[in-house]
Order: C-alpha cells, then sequence, then structure tokens
C-alpha cells in the first residue's frame, strides 16, 4: 500500500487470530507505543515467547494480559525453537517477541522464524516500536539511503575493520553501541572515518531522558568523555562518505592523518603511512607523495 492510498486497509478483526507465529514488536521505552494490535495479540495468543519472561511480563501485567509465556533467547534458541514450531505446526497460535523492539533485529528470533518458513507455517509480522528507525528519521541526516549495521564486534582490532570496511560506504549507517563501548567506538570511528564526519547519538529512546546529541565525531567525543557516567542504550548514526568528496581532498587529508597517527597513536612515519595509505585508498607511493608536499609546502 503507497502512501495516501487506503484500498485494502484492514481494520480491527474481531476473527480469531488463526495459527501461526506471530512476531510483535514491544516498546522501546515508553510504553504508550504499544499498538493496540499487538495488544490484541499477545491477548489471544496460546503462548508468549520471551527473551526474558521478567521484563515481558511487566508489559503483560501493565496491560492486564494473561497469556503464559516461555523463555526463547540466544542460549536456547535452539532447542526452544523447534518446541515453538512443533507447536504451531499443531495449530497453535505463538507470539515472539524480545525485551525491546522487533524480534530479529540484534536480537533472537531469526533463526525461528527461517525455521517455521521452512516448513511451510505462517509467519505474521506486528509493526511497531524500533529504536533504529526512530533514531534515523530524528537524526536529520539523509534517510533516503541508509545500512543498519547492529553491533559492531567487542574487540577493538574487529571492530576497527568493520568500521574500516564502511568508510566509502555513502548511504547513512546505524549502529547500535552499549554505553560501557561507546568511547571506544566513537576513537575507532574517528581513527576510520575521521574526526569531521556527522554522526547522531540517540540515547534512551522514548523514555524520561531522552537525548539526542549531534555534531561530527570530535565533537560528540568531547562531549562524552566530559561525562561523569553514561548510560542507556545507545543508536549511533552515521553520515554516509559525500559524493562530492573528490579524490583530490582524499589526498589532501592522508597527510593530517599521518600526523594524528604519529602524534596521537605513537606510531613511526612508516607505519603511519600504511596505514593512512590503506584508510584513504590511496598506494603508499600517492600517499608518500602527499605527504612530503605537506612537509614542504608544496602544491599538487
Amino acid at each position: 500500500m503507497h502512501k495516501g492510498d487506503h484500498k485494502g486497509v484492514r481494520h480491527a478483526d474481531s476473527a480469531p487470530l488463526a495459527p501461526g507465529l506471530y512476531v510483535v514488536a514491544t516498546p522501546i521505552g515508553n510504553l504508550e507505543d504499544i499498538t493496540l494490535r499487538a495488544l490484541r495479540v499477545l491477548r489471544e495468543v496460546d503462548l508468549i515467547a520471551c527473551e526474558d519472561t521478567r521484563h515481558t511480563q511487566k508489559l503483560l501485567n501493565h496491560f492486564e494480559i494473561k497469556s503464559p509465556t516461555r523463555s526463547y533467547h540466544e542460549h536456547n534458541e535452539a532447542a526452544r525453537g523447534q518446541e515453538l514450531i512443533d507447536r504451531v505446526s499443531k495449530g497453535e497460535r505463538i507470539a515472539l517477541v524480545s525485551d525491546a523492539g522487533m524480534p530479529g533485529i540484534s536480537d533472537p528470533g531469526e533463526r525461528v522464524i527461517r525455521a517455521a518458513l521452512e516448513r511451510g507455517l505462517s509467519v505474521v509480522a506486528i509493526p511497531g516500536p524500533s529504536a533504529m528507525i526512530s533514531a534515523l528519521v530524528a537524526s536529520g541526516l539523509p534517510t533516503d539511503s541508509f545500512r543498519f549495521v547492529g553491533f559492531l564486534p567487542a574487540r577493538r582490532g574487529e571492530r576497527r575493520g568493520a568500521l574500516d570496511a564502511l568508510r566509502n560506504a555513502p548511504e547513512t549507517l546505524v549502529f547500535y553501541e552499549a554505553p560501557h563501548r561507546i568511547l571506544e567506538m566513537l576513537a575507532d570511528l574517528e581513527m576510520t572515518l575521521g574526526s569531521e564526519r556527522r554522526i547522531v547519538i540517540a540515547r534512551e529512546i522514548t523514555k524520561v531522558h531522552e537525548e539526542f546529541l549531534r555534531g561530527t565525531v570530535g565533537e560528540i567525543a568531547a562531549k562524552l568523555s566530559d561525562r561523569p557516567a553514561i548510560k542507556g542504550e545507545m543508536t549511533v548514526v552515521v553520515s554516509g562518505k559525500p559524493a562530492i568528496e573528490s579524490a583530490a581532498q582524499d589526498r589532501r587529508g592522508v597527510a593530517e592523518r599521518m600526523r594524528q597517527l604519529i602524534e596521537s597513536d605513537s606510531l613511526d612515519a612508516k607505519t603511519a603511512l600504511k596505514q593512512a595509505a590503506k584508510e584513504f585508498g590511496l598506494s603508499r607511493s600517492e600517499a608518500y607523495r602527499e605527504w612530503q608536499r605537506a612537509k614542504t609546502g608544496s602544491k599538487p
């Protein structure tokens, strides 16, 4: 259905819920974000499979929903997923929920959804809150083309490698990050994408202390490093590499990047040259020429 086209719109359904697996989005903070359809489904299913039953029970108690719950998380998804599929195949209605947002998006769910489809069973998505989409549309960065990356690797080397692979991506990038790793992530963003790349960090979306931090990588890193404590799950939205950024502009930045690596990371000139050449997609000889031009003050 296109925007503004309401043909075929299905309104509230009084018919019994059909057998199947219902993938239900739940609030990411504000309980008012639950949809009427999600409430109906959660009330009518035979079982609710939860990432954390204790967490989901708070939501169910708030809306006086009595449906039974069962745990389904990353540590038991292989065995429990098969159990859920078997129950659906026998005609039951099962809802799948995560602690917040849409199951399967950086949360358990993908495996059981795929298994249900392979068995020819009905899988129904119940739309709702999403930290990724909420952060993206409120970021002010381009939304016409974007790439959801999710959580980066926890190890620094792997994280920098993943970011380096995205350095020339033209689309807006969206990440999730934990508060205890956000400063490390920003340091790696600065190293791989540069301190001037524009980013937005959305913290505690839809909650009481919701906050959007907008600026360059360097500016946001400085703001957060001054805080005694950083709390709340974060969605990091990063602008893509501008299409108008020319190769000449790239080359002129090599010398500055080398200085940065030598001064901040204490690398020798040879190692800094190799790293800068890799980051800017240049040969070592091209990077060396730019380094020499910068030192002598000559023009390209």
